[in-house]
């Protein structure tokens, strides 16, 4: 898998809705590392076709995938040895996996729903934030762009924002 590949597999997907959807919306939904997927297939249809998305619904975002993979607990042990940075993080790049949904937010003008949760132990809730930041600085049309948090008390983490029994409501 690389992120060109997951890019082309989501513009296909698209394709292939959009002929079968009549005049449905269609929106992309992603959720953490779907989230820089799915930005990325906004920018691309919107810079490539000409063509937005009706909206983009990002769940549990990061920045890019190099913040993220400095927050993701699995690497919190080994953040502090030597290399760490050489190893993990620039092999990430040169791999060609940036998924910089900061960068891509800065494009899209199409409406942009941020989720997160307070509680999220795997993506902290501020890179939902900067991510937000970014693109309400970018947007012309700053109603386009919301961010929701869900409070501790709800127990809703890194996986279960889709269970919130109001959330039909709130992506409305």
């Amino acid at each position: 898998p690389t992120e060109s590949g997951f890019t082309t597999d989501v513009l296909a997907l698209y394709d292939w809705v959009k002929a079968r959807s009549g005049n449905s919306s269609i929106l992309f939904w992603g959720h953490s590392l779907g989230t820089g997927i799915a930005t990325n297939a906004a920018r691309k249809l919107q810079e490539e076709r000409g063509v937005q998305v009706d909206a983009v619904v990002l769940e549990s975002p990061y920045t890019n995938i190099r913040d993220a993979a400095t927050h993701v607990p699995v690497t919190m042990i080994y953040r502090y040895f030597p290399g760490f940075g050489y190893l993990i993080l620039d092999s990430l790049a040169l791999a060609d996996m940036f998924f910089r949904s900061d960068e891509n937010v800065k494009v899209l003008a199409c409406p942009l729903l941020i989720l997160h949760a307070e509680d999220d132990s795997v993506l902290p809730p501020q890179l939902g934030r900067e991510l937000y930041e970014t693109a309400r600085s970018a947007y012309k049309d700053k109603t386009k762009v919301k961010f929701i948090t869900f409070p501790k008390k709800l127990g809703l983490g890194h996986d279960f924002i889709s269970f919130y029994p109001e959330l039909p409501v709130l992506v409305k």
